[in-house]
């Protein structure tokens, strides 16, 4: 099967042998696979924490090839499927320690990552994965992390207090994640503000239901004129993102963050007049459960939430789509539809 690594500073294709799946494991056969800047950022160990990585690719949509002995009561030969945690979700986790028991799976010590599907064929742990219906395209692979990472922020939303009728910013509203962030929190009934750089990306912005989008370098500006938003959702990998996300917060207000900024780009500076005068909600969001994909899942199918995919390509060309992602090339997000070129 075809199977694609970065080595060496750049992506290349193998030959490899098809893997049999484990007891507890179900065999995909890849129909598509989105492309996640953290995609980038891992392959080029732009995060000390975590450091470079061959295995790339963590959301794909395919179609299940073969079920291990202990898999079959979760998945069936033939069934449609989406892999349902993204990247560092993880594919396994005990189900009983307190993570798991309160909901926050990824915690588990037992948990292990999605890496490695840009291939023909990927194994996974038979429980993560959703079964899709006619009315989500192979297309949407990207919901996989991208759609999944944004509906846990959305969430953290009424979590924290800040309920529909309410003014929030998506900082990285025209980008693979805010995108889908502007579509949620819209349709949940929030006044989106989104906040990006550009005029084409503020208009793509608008087009995904955001009641009106500012550019960044005037966000602190336009925002506290009237004192400031209820919640901002940061999704740019940028640490200038996050301190934005803190400034056009009001008092008491909510901060999520998502975005992973490179390591090399330093700390989040906190100012502590401005914690003491604003006294905000300070939260991080990662990705979510298998139930909120299902949940997720019945959104798109719905209509009420789509993938913006402006790129699509082989999997030959998945280093030029690598490079055009890290240029900003493109809006919303790209996806490899043919895993066997």
């Amino acid at each position: 099967m075809n199977a694609a690594r970065y080595e060496d500073g750049k992506v290349q294709i193998h030959d490899l042998p098809v893997p049999e799946p484990q007891p507890d494991e179900a065999l995909v056969h890849i129909s598509a696979a989105g492309v996640c800047h953290s995609d980038l950022h891992l392959a080029k160990g732009d995060w000390t924490a975590v450091g470079a990585v061959s295995l790339i690719g963590h959301e794909a949509i395919g179609v299940v090839e073969s079920v291990g002995a202990e898999a079959a009561r979760f998945v069936g030969v033939g069934d449609r499927v989406i892999l349902g945690l993204g990247s560092a979700g993880g594919t396994h986790w005990c189900g009983a320690c307190e993570y798991c028991l309160g909901g926050s799976p990824r915690h588990c010590a037992n948990a292990r990552p999605i890496l490695g599907t840009f291939a023909e064929y990927f194994p996974i742990w038979a429980p993560s994965l959703v079964n899709l219906p006619e009315e989500v395209d192979d297309l949407e692979a990207p919901l996989a992390c991208g759609g999944l990472t944004a509906y846990g922020a959305v969430k953290k939303l009424t979590k924290h207090g800040v309920v529909p009728g309410r003014r929030v910013a998506v900082i990285g509203a025209a980008g693979g994640l805010g995108h889908y962030a502007v579509q949620m929190a819209s349709a949940f009934g929030y006044e989106v503000i989104g906040v990006d750089m550009g005029a084409d990306r503020l208009d793509f912005a608008r087009s995904m239901g955001a009641a009106d989008a500012v550019e960044a370098a005037d966000a602190v500006g336009a925002l506290t004129a009237d004192g400031g938003l209820d919640a901002a959702l940061v999704f740019t990998p940028k640490i200038a993102g996050f301190e934005l996300g803190l400034n056009v917060l009001r008092p008491g207000g909510l901060f999520v963050g998502v975005g992973l900024p490179p390591t090399s780009d330093g700390p989040i500076k906190l100012d502590p007049f401005t914690l003491l005068y604003k006294d905000p909600t300070v939260v991080y969001s990662a990705v979510g459960t298998v139930q909120d994909m299902r949940e997720l899942v019945n959104l798109v199918a719905a209509g009420r939430v789509k993938t913006h995919v402006s790129r699509t390509g082989k999997l030959s060309e998945l280093g030029a789509i690598f490079d055009e992602l890290g240029a900003g090339a493109y809006l919303g997000r790209a996806v490899v539809d043919d895993l066997a070129n």
